[in-house]
This record gives structure tokens, C-alpha cells and sequence, in this order.
């Protein structure tokens, strides 16, 4: 069993929490975030230490424990560092271009893809086959990059498609290999 939720937050320098009822929001250098929380976990300020206490123990509710935890420690990540993911294209003629607030992507299909960049995120194309978003939510941040990758996913006999930067893609033989 896991014990995630006992942990405590420790909060840095120019962070700023605010508990309105079960509406949490983190203020930072980097921005500000809102998150609805369970009313069935309990959290406590002291200082600068953010702890969280569950008052039944069944498996819902220790469920819940752990995920608002972590929910709430990625949102004091995000307000102070942000969160960034990398995307690498491969293949021949594979290519991307930002054209204001849309990517286009060129990745084998008979017309270019064109993808609107949400509002929350950032994306920047530092050549024409990676692409880097970043954004103080980690879960547009995932989402975001998510959607772009289910473009083009890799494929396991020539390694094509649009890949995160660390994924390892498993590699299987053709036809001819025996």
C-alpha cells in the first residue's frame, strides 16, 4: 500500500496557497493555478508545510489521499519550475512549423496536419523536427503533447512517427527475418 499521501508539501519561496471550500489555487512567480480537491481529505497549512489527512480509511478514500498529494505537489512544481516535454519526428520528409498559435506538421499524409496550440501551454519549434511544450499545468503539458504524438505514433518495424524524446521504441523483424 502506499503511503504518498502522508508525505508533506514544502513549500518554497513566493508561493501562496488559497482554500476557498474545496477550490485550492497555488500562486507562483510562474502563474497561478486552481484545482478542485475531495472534500473527503483534509489539508493543513502550517507555515510553509502543506500536509494532507484522511479521516476514513477505505480504499476510495486512500485513493484520494495520495492522488490529491500529488495533484497539489505538481501544482507548487508547476507555479515555480513548470513542466516541458520534448517531441522528435522521424522519418524521411517528416518535418514541423509554428505558424502563430497552430503547429503544422508534415509527417506522410497527403495534406499538412495543422494543430491549434492551447491557450495554456507553449510550444516552440527549435528545428524542423522537434518540438518542445511547456506550461505550468502538467496535465495539459501531457495532454497536449499526447495529442500530437496520436498524429503520427511510432511504428515498430522502421521506427517512423512522432516519438517523446527519451521513449525507446521496441523493434520487431519484417517479413524476411527469420
Amino acid at each position: 500500500m502506499s503511503r504518498i499521501g502522508y508525505k508533506v508539501v514544502n513549500l518554497p519561496d513566493g508561493v501562496e496557497i488559497k482554500q476557498n471550500g474545496n477550490d485550492v489555487t497555488v500562486k507562483g512567480p510562474k502563474g497561478e493555478l486552481t484545482r478542485a480537491f475531495s472534500d473527503q481529505i483534509t489539508m493543513k497549512i502550517d507555515g510553509n508545510v502543506v500536509s494532507f489527512d484522511r479521516e476514513k480509511d477505505d480504499n476510495k478514500t486512500k485513493a484520494l489521499h495520495g492522488t490529491m498529494r500529488a495533484n497539489f505537489a505538481n501544482m507548487v512544481e508547476g507555479v515555480t519550475k513548470g513542466f516541458s516535454k520534448t517531441l522528435n519526428l522521424v522519418g524521411v520528409g517528416y518535418r514541423v512549423q509554428l505558424q502563430g498559435k497552430k503547429l503544422v506538421l508534415n509527417v506522410g499524409y497527403s495534406q499538412p496536419v495543422e494543430v491549434p496550440v492551447p491557450e495554456e501551454v507553449k510550444a516552440e519549434v527549435p528545428d524542423n523536427t522537434t518540438i518542445k511544450i511547456s506550461g505550468i499545468s502538467k496535465q495539459e503539458v501531457g495532454d497536449f503533447a499526447a495529442q500530437i504524438r496520436g498524429i503520427r505514433p511510432p511504428e515498430p518495424y522502421k521506427g517512423k512517427g512522432i516519438r517523446y524524446e527519451d521513449e525507446y521504441i521496441r523493434r520487431k523483424e519484417g517479413k524476411t527475418g527469420k
